[in-house]
């Protein structure tokens, strides 16, 4: 049997995807995450064979949240299903231990597949996503540095929680630790990043891509 956990913000769409999956008898959908945190503390407990994971949640993104499955599940293969098909995305995704990359608006088509081949031990790319990999492979013209740099796991939990417009406070209740804990989190995520203010680190989001 095929343990599957699906991580996706959108309530409707991770239902229909757990609908979808569910019709195949070699496949048990054994969890559902509504962020990126929430899958990694499910992953971890359930160790599921497949995670299928969207790029944009809240908490902790789908890249970083691969980035740590990957690290702490090495056995567990990812699929990333998403309506991001930027090359960025792509890359990002794959470097972070993503051993598979489907589009959402060919889910319908491919999932079932793409779940199966994965826990295969294989990988299972779009057309485009594949197209991208190979011309990243024949010609790197693209110099794709990790763009929260060296921040910690704890750091850039708090980078994600700045951006969404959370407040100190608000971040140390999120994460549960004090408020001169979360305000020195805060204060080094700017430091490492070289930013001077909230803003400026929501506009060095957007300028990585990291608006999700």
């Amino acid at each position: 049997m095929i343990r599957v956990l699906i991580a996706d913000d959108h309530t409707i769409l991770r239902h229909g995807l757990v609908s979808l999956l569910s019709k195949d008898n070699d496949i048990q959908v054994v969890a559902e995450a509504a962020d990126g945190l929430e899958a990694v503390s499910k992953a971890l407990e359930l160790k599921p064979t497949v995670i299928v994971i969207d790029i944009s949640m809240p908490g902790l993104n789908g890249m970083e949240a691969v980035k740590r499955l990957n690290g702490q599940l090495p056995d567990t293969k990812v699929l990333v299903l998403t309506m991001h098909e930027e090359q960025e995305y792509v890359i990002h995704m794959v470097r972070a231990g993503a051993s598979g990359y489907l589009l959402k608006d060919s889910a319908s088509d491919e999932l079932i597949d793409a779940v199966k081949t994965l826990a295969a031990g294989k990988t299972y790319y779009s057309q485009y996503a594949a197209s991208v990999l190979a011309s990243q492979y024949n010609k790197p013209a693209e110099n794709w540095q990790d763009p929260y740099k060296n921040l910690t796991n704890r750091e850039r939990e708090v980078f994600h929680l700045i951006i969404e417009g959370k407040t100190t406070k608000e971040i140390a209740r999120s994460l549960d630790i004090s408020v001169k804990t979360a305000e020195n989190h805060r204060g080094k995520v700017l430091d490492k990043l070289s930013v001077a203010n909230a803003a400026e680190l929501v506009r060095y989001a957007a300028k990585n891509n990291l608006l999700l």
